[in-house]
C-alpha cells in the first residue's frame, strides 16, 4: 500500500490534477453503500475524528481490492450518468474531479437528481476523512509541514492534518502542496457539513436562525451555500440591530468569520456568492483571474452598475459588511498590509477588545495615522485601502452603526437612494441641518465613518462628489495632480463662481461640513501644523481623541495663536507662535469657512439659536453671516463673542471675506495687487480697497460688500481701531489738539461737508479716511446721544415732545423732525442743520436707510449713495414700492420742499437762476431756518414765464409735477389755503393717497376763496398748468388718449401740448373725448377768470398771456392786421401833405 502511495504521488509530482485524479479513484463507494447513508455519518465533520459507519469500511474495501484498468469512475455509476450526459462535456468523464467540479458548480436552476447529490456527497465525505489522504499530504506537503507548527503538531489519523493545511494554505510556498490544499478546499467548501468544525459550533445557531436543514435529502447541493449566507446575514443583522436581533454564539461567530476568512481568495469558494454572480462574473471580470481575492474586488467595483443583478448585489453587500467587521475577510487587504500592521503595532492594543483591532475602520484610522505622520506604507497597501475607503463611501451600509443609529434619518429623508454614496451624501445634508434635526448617535457615527474613508487625503474615495465635481475639476483644477489632497481645496476656491456646478456645490458643502469638525481630516493642515498642534494645543495622535482636547476645539486653538498680535497684549514668546507654513494654513483654512457658517463648528454651535430667529429668511451666499452681523447687538452673550471675534479677526484679515475679495477682483488687480500678493494680510488689503472704492474698475458686487464691512465696524468699539489707523494724518493735519473720538468725528465730517458743498476737485480728508468717518457718523445717527452737541440742544425738546419715544434706531431724531415747527430755536437750528447734511448724503439719514432698506436694494442697487433719494422718488408710484417706504420718501419730499438748500439736485442745477431771479428772498433769508418753500415758489413762477435755464426747469417741472399731486410739498399753499382746505376740501385732504384731489378741490372752488394770498396760490397753479400739461395731473389724465391721437408729435414743455389741445377743440372736425372737452372748458373758464382777477403786470405777462390764450391765433392775426393798416395809413397820407419845393431844399 505504501507502495502504491508512493507510485502515485510520484505521479501527483508529475501531473498534479490528473495524478490526484488516479489517486482518489480507489475512493468509490462501495457497491454496497447505501446512497442514503446513516445520519451519523452525514452528521460527522472532518474533525470527527473518524469515518462515518460504512464509508470507512467501503473506503478500506476498494483500497484493498484489485483495481480495474483506469480506476472508478464517477462517470460509470447509474445514479449520475443522466446528469453527466446532460451537463458535462465527454472529455471530463474519465477525471472524477473534472465530473465533480462540473456537477457541483452546476447552475441553481439546472436540477441533479437526488440520488446523484447523495452519491457524490459521499465522495467527498470519503475524500475529506480518509486516512490515505492524510497520508499523501504528509508526502507532498513535508517541509510545509515541518514550518507550520500548528500542523505538525495535529494528531495524526483523524483529518485534522489536511483541515490544518487548508486552514494556512496562505502561508503554503509548495507548488504541489498548495495544488493539492487548493482542490482539497474546493471540495471542504462545497459544503458547510465539510468543513471542519463548523457543525459542532453552529448546528444549534442553524436551527433556530432556520437557516436550512442538517438532514441529507432536504437541502440539494446548492442550498448548503444559502445556510452559510444565511448565517452570514444574521451576524451582519446583529451589528447592525444591537439588543433586538437574534444572537448567535461566540464560537460560532468565529466559525463564520473563519469561514469568510478562508474563502477570501477564491470566489468559488463562498458558495453561494458564486452562485449568485456567476452571470455577474462573466458579464463583468470575465478576464480576471481567480485567486487572491481578485474577483471579488472586481464585483465590488462593478456592484452599482446598472447591469448587475439584485441578488450578486446582496451577496456581495453581505461580503462587504463582513470585511467592515474583520479585515482578515479581504484577502488582498490583508496579504497587502500585513507588514504594515505588524510595522506600526496596529493590532497590538491591549487596551482594546480583539473584535475592535479587527475592524476594518480601526485598521485604516492605524495605517492613516501612520500616512499622516509621514511614515513609510507600502504603495501596495495604500492602494488596497483607497479601495475599501471607496467602498465604504459608497455604501452607507457597510458601516453597522450608521444602519443602527441612522435608521430614522433614512426613512424620513433618504429612501430610494442606496447607490454610488447618494444615501450617505444625504444624511451628511441632513447633519448639517439643511433638513431638520438630526440625532448626536448618527452625527458621530457619519463622523467616525468620514476619519474612516478620510475622503479629505483624496477626493476620488468620494465617488458622488467625485461624479458631482468632474466637470468642475477638469476646468477650474486641472493643473493639479489627479488625487491631490488639494483638489478639495481648490474646488473650495471656487464655491460660488461660475465654473462651480450645483450638485458639486452640494456635494462639496456636505463632506466639507464634517471635515471642518476635525482638524485632522483636512491632510494638508494636519502636516503642516502638527507639531504646533502638539506644543501649543496638547493634541494627541491622529487616530486618538482627547476630552480635553476634542478635534473641533484645535482649530480654534491654532487660529487663535495665528493671530495674536503684541496690540492684544504684552509681547508674546516666540515659541507661542505658529511656524509660517502653519499659519498660511489656518488662513485657508478660515477663507474657506467663511464661505459659510456651517462650516465654522463654534459659530453654528453658539450661534444656532440666533440663526433661526434673526436669519431664517437669509438663504443666499454669505447672508446668514452678515444676518448675524447687522444684528450683533441683539445676538446672545455666546454668539455675539463670536461673531464679534470673528468680525474682528475679518478687519484684520479681509481675504477671509472670500466672496468679497472676488467681487473685488479687478480693482486688486489693478490697483491691490502688491497689498494682495502678501501671504500674511495686516488689513493693508481692506485699506486698499477702501481707498479704491470709486475707481472705474470697482463693480457694484465689491462696493456693496466694501460698504457693508464698514457699516458693520460701527456696531462694536473694537471694530473702530481702523478709524484711528486710516485718520491719523488727517487728525494731525485739520484737527490738531483734538483728542476725543466725538470731537475728532466733527471736526473731519465738517471739513468733508464743506469740501463737498464748495464742489472742490480734491477733498482734504483722505479717501481712506473718509471711508472710515463713514463708519462713525453712521454710528452717530443712528442715536442721538452719540451727537452730543445736538442731545444736549435738544434736551428740552426731547422731554416734551418724545419722552414715550425709546433711543436706537434714530427714533428720537426722527421725533424731532417731525416735531420740527414747534422745537426752540436752538434745537431747530441744529435738526435744520442735520437734515441738511442728511440730504447731500442719504446713507446719513438712518431712518430712511433702514425703512427703505429692501426697496434700494429692488430699485437703487445700482444707484450712487448720494442719490438714494433721488432714486426712491424716481421709483415711489411703482406697485412694488413698500408702503412704509413710500411713506418715509414722501416725508423726506415735504421736508425738501420747504427750502432750496435740503434739495441739494435742485440747489446745483438753479444755482444761477436763484440770485438772478429770486435775490429779494435770499436778502432775508438766515443760514439755519427754513424758507418755508418761497425760493420754489417763485422758481415756480419763472418757470411759467419760461425765463429758467434748462437744468433747473427741468427740476422745477419735477417738482411741479410731484407737488400738483399732493398739496403738501407745496408749503406756501399749505401755509396760505390751511382754512379753505380745511372747510372746502377737508375729504379730499383726508385721503390716505394723494393724487391731486386737493388742488382740483381748491380750483373748483376758486370763486368761493376769501383770502387773498390762497387766491394767488390757486391762481399761481393755474398759470403753471397753462405751461405744462404735465402739471395739472387731472387733465393730464382726462386728456391722455387725446394727447396721443393729436399731439403726439409735439414736444412737451412750454405750453406746446396745451396749445395743441385748445386748437382741437377749437376746430370742429376734431372730436375731443366727453372728459376731456369737459376739462378744458373748465381750464378754459379757470383761466378767462384769472386773467380778470390777475391783469398782467408787464409787458413779458402780456406776452406770455397771449401766446398761452386759447385765442392766440385770432389777437396775432388781429395785431398783425393792425400794424399793417397803420403802415399802409402812413403811407397814403404822406402824399397827400404840402410838398417842399426844390428850390427851398437846395437853400
Amino acid at each position: 500500500m505504501a507502495a502504491c502511495g508512493r507510485v502515485q504521488l510520484l505521479l501527483l509530482l508529475l501531473t498534479a490534477q490528473c495524478c490526484f485524479v488516479l489517486l482518489v479513484a480507489g475512493l468509490r463507494p462501495p457497491a454496497s453503500v447505501n446512497l442514503h447513508p446513516p445520519l451519523i455519518a452525514i452528521n460527522r465533520p472532518l474533525k470527527a475524528g473518524a469515518a462515518p459507519n460504512g464509508g470507512n469500511a467501503g473506503a478500506a474495501s476498494s483500497v484493498s481490492q484489485p483495481r480495474r484498468s483506469g480506476g472508478w469512475k464517477l462517470a460509470e455509476e447509474e445514479a449520475c450518468r443522466e446528469d453527466l450526459s446532460r451537463h458535462c462535456p465527454k472529455h471530463t468523464w474519465n477525471n472524477n474531479l473534472a465530473v465533480l467540479e462540473c456537477l457541483q458548480d452546476t447552475k441553481e436552476e439546472i436540477d441533479i437528481s437526488a440520488d446523484c447529490n447523495h452519491l457524490l456527497w459521499n465522495y467527498k465525505l470519503n475524500l475529506t476523512t480518509d486516512q490515505k489522504f492524510e497520508s499523501v499530504a504528509v508526502e507532498v506537503c513535508k517541509s510545509t509541514i515541518s514550518e507550520l507548527k500548528e500542523c505538525a503538531d495535529e494528531e495524526r489519523g483523524k483529518g485534522f492534518l489536511v483541515s490544518c493545511l487548508v486552514d494556512h494554505r496562505g502561508n503554503i510556498t509548495e507548488y504541489q502542496c498548495h495544488q493539492y490544499i487548493t482542490k482539497m478546499t474546493s471540495i471542504i467548501f462545497s459544503d458547510y457539513r465539510l468543513i471542519c468544525g463548523f457543525m459542532d459550533k453552529c448546528r444549534e445557531d442553524i436551527n433556530v436562525l432556520h437557516c436550512g436543514s442538517i438532514t441529507t435529502g432536504e437541502k440539494d447541493l446548492h442550498s448548503q451555500g444559502e445556510v452559510i449566507a444565511c448565517l452570514e446575514k444574521a451576524l451582519v443583522r446583529e451589528a447592525e440591530q444591537q439588543g433586538k436581533a437574534q444572537q448567535i454564539r461566540e464560537e460560532c461567530k468565529k466559525s463564520i468569520m473563519r469561514v469568510a476568512e478562508l474563502s477570501s481568495d477564491d470566489f468559488h469558494l463562498d458558495r453561494y456568492l458564486y452562485f449568485s454572480c456567476r452571470d455577474d462574473r462573466e458579464r463583468f471580470c470575465e478576464n480576471t483571474q481567480a485567486g487572491e481575492g481578485r474577483v471579488y474586488k472586481c464585483l465590488f467595483n462593478h456592484k452599482f452598475e446598472e447591469a448587475m443583478s439584485e441578488k450578486c448585489r446582496d451577496a456581495l453587500t453581505t461580503r462587504q459588511k463582513l470585511i467592515a467587521q474583520d479585515y482578515k475577510v479581504s484577502y488582498s487587504l490583508a496579504k497587502s498590509c500585513k507588514a504594515d500592521l505588524r510595522k506600526y503595532r496596529c493590532n497590538l492594543d491591549t487596551n482594546l477588545p480583539r473584535a475592535r483591532e479587527a475592524r476594518l475602520s480601526y485598521l485604516l484610522l492605524c495605517l492613516e495615522s501612520a500616512v499622516h505622520r509621514g511614515r513609510m506604507v507600502s504603495g501596495e497597501c495604500q492602494g488596497e485601502m483607497l479601495d475599501y475607503r471607496r467602498m465604504l463611501m459608497e455604501d452607507f451600509s457597510l458601516s453597522p452603526e450608521i444602519v443602527l443609529h441612522c435608521r430614522g434619518e433614512i426613512e424620513a429623508h433618504c429612501s430610494g437612494l442606496h447607490r454610488k454614496g447618494r444615501t450617505l451624501h444625504c444624511l451628511m445634508r441632513v447633519g448639517r441641518g439643511d433638513k431638520g434635526p438630526i440625532d448626536n448617535l448618527c452625527q458621530n457615527a457619519l463622523q467616525a465613518l468620514i476619519q474612516s474613508a478620510d475622503p479629505g487625503a483624496d477626493y476620488r474615495i468620494d465617488r458622488a462628489l467625485n461624479e458631482a465635481c468632474e466637470s468642475v475639476i477638469q476646468t477650474a483644477c486641472k493643473h493639479i495632480r489627479n488625487g491631490d489632497p488639494m483638489i478639495l481645496s481648490c474646488l473650495m476656491e471656487h464655491l460660488y463662481t461660475e465654473k462651480m456646478v450645483e450638485d458639486c456645490e452640494h456635494r462639496l458643502l456636505e463632506l466639507q461640513y464634517f471635515i471642518s469638525r476635525d482638524w485632522k481630516l483636512d491632510p494638508v493642515l494636519y502636516r503642516k501644523c502638527q507639531n504646533d498642534a502638539s506644543r501649543l494645543c496638547h493634541t494627541h495622535g491622529w487616530n486618538e481623541t482627547s476630552e480635553l482636547m476634542p478635534p473641533g476645539a484645535v482649530f480654534s486653538c491654532l487660529y487663535r495663536h495665528a493671530y495674536r498680535t503684541e496690540e492684544q497684549g504684552r509681547r508674546l514668546d516666540p515659541e507661542q507662535h505658529l511656524t509660517r507654513d502653519c499659519k498660511v494654513e489656518v488662513q485657508r483654512i478660515l477663507h474657506q469657512r467663511a464661505l459659510d457658517v456651517k462650516l465654522d463648528p463654534e459659530l453654528q454651535k453658539r450661534c444656532m439659536t440666533d440663526l433661526g430667529k434673526w436669519c431664517s429668511e437669509k438663504t443666499e451666499t454669505g447672508q446668514e453671516l452678515e444676518c448675524l452681523q447687522d444684528h450683533l447687538e441683539d445676538l446672545v452673550s455666546d454668539c455675539r463673542d463670536v461673531v464679534g471675534n470673528l468680525t474682528e479677526l475679518e478687519s484684520e484679515d479681509i481675504q477671509i471675506e472670500a466672496l468679497l475679495i472676488r467681487a473685488c477682483e479687478p480693482v486688486i488687480q489693478s490697483h491691490c495687487h502688491d497689498v494682495a500678493d502678501n501671504q500674511i494680510d495686516t488689513g493693508d488689503l481692506m485699506e486698499c480697497l477702501v481707498q479704491n472704492k470709486h475707481q472705474k474698475e470697482m463693480n457694484d458686487k465689491c462696493a456693496v460688500g466694501v460698504t457693508h464691512f464698514q457699516l458693520i465696524q460701527m456696531k462694536d468699539f473694537r471694530f473702530s481701531y481702523k478709524f484711528k489707523m486710516a485718520c491719523k494724518e488727517d487728525v494731525l493735519k485739520l484737527c490738531p489738539n483734538i483728542k476725543k473720538k466725538v470731537d475728532v468725528v466733527i471736526c473731519l465730517s465738517t471739513t468733508v461737508r464743506n469740501d463737498t458743498l464748495q464742489d472742490v476737485k480734491e477733498q482734504r480728508v483722505s479717501l481712506k479716511c473718509r471711508r472710515q468717518l463713514r463708519v462713525e457718523e453712521l454710528e452717530m445717527s443712528e442715536d442721538i446721544r452719540l451727537e452730543p452737541e445736538l442731545h444736549d440742544s435738544c434736551k428740552k425738546d426731547i422731554n416734551r415732545f418724545c419722552s414715550a419715544v425709546s433711543f436706537g434706531n434714530a427714533q428720537v431724531i426722527e421725533c424731532l423732525k417731525e416735531n420740527k415747527q414747534h422745537l426752540t430755536h436752538t434745537c431747530h437750528q441744529k435738526v435744520f442743520k442735520l437734515q441738511e447734511t442728511e440730504m447731500m448724503d442719504p446713507e446719513l439719514d438712518y431712518q430712511l436707510m433702514r425703512v427703505c432698506k429692501q426697496m434700494i436694494k429692488r430699485f437703487c442697487a445700482e444707484s450712487d449713495a448720494k442719490n438714494m433719494l433721488h432714486c426712491l422718488k424716481q421709483n415711489k408710484n411703482s406697485e412694488l414700492m413698500d408702503p412704509k417706504c413710500k411713506q418715509m420718501i414722501t416725508k423726506r419730499q415735504i421736508t425738501q420742499s420747504t427750502d432750496y438748500r435740503l434739495n441739494p439736485v435742485l440747489r446745483k442745477a438753479c444755482k444761477a437762476d436763484i440770485p438772478k431771479f429770486c435775490q429779494n428772498i435770499l436778502n432775508k433769508a438766515s443760514d439755519d431756518n427754513e424758507l418755508e418753500g418761497e425760493v420754489i415758489s417763485c422758481l415756480k413762477l419763472k418757470y411759467a414765464d419760461q425765463r429758467l435755464s434748462t437744468d433747473c426747469e427741468d427740476q422745477i417741472r419735477v417738482i411741479l409735477q410731484e407737488s400738483a399731486l399732493d398739496y403738501r410739498l407745496d408749503p406756501q399753499l399749505q401755509l396760505h389755503c390751511k382754512d379753505e382746505i380745511t372747510h372746502l376740501c377737508a375729504e379730499e385732504a383726508a385721503a390716505q393717497e394723494q393724487t391731486g384731489q386737493v388742488e382740483e378741490c381748491l380750483k373748483n372752488n376758486l370763486l368761493k376763496l376769501k383770502q387773498e394770498a390762497c387766491k394767488k396760490e390757486v391762481l399761481n397753479m393755474l398759470k403753471e398748468s397753462k405751461a405744462d400739461i404735465f402739471v395739472d395731473p387731472v387733465l393730464h389724465t382726462a386728456c391722455a388718449l387725446d394727447l396721443k391721437h393729436h399731439c403726439a408729435a409735439i414736444t412737451p414743455g412750454r405750453g406746446r401740448q396745451m396749445s395743441c389741445l385748445m386748437e382741437a377743440l377749437q376746430d370742429k372736425r376734431v372730436r375731443l373725448q366727453p372728459e376731456c372737452k369737459k376739462r378744458l372748458q373748465d381750464r378754459i373758464d379757470m383761466w378767462s377768470y384769472a386773467a380778470k382777477v390777475a391783469p398782467a403786470e408787464g409787458f413779458s405777462d402780456l406776452a406770455v398771456q397771449v401766446m398761452t390764450s386759447p385765442s392766440k391765433n385770432y389777437i396775432l392775426f388781429m395785431i398783425a392786421l393792425a400794424i399793417c393798416t397803420l403802415f399802409l395809413v402812413g403811407l397814403l397820407c404822406g402824399r397827400i401833405t404840402k410838398r417842399v419845393t426844390r428850390e427851398l431844399k437846395d437853400r
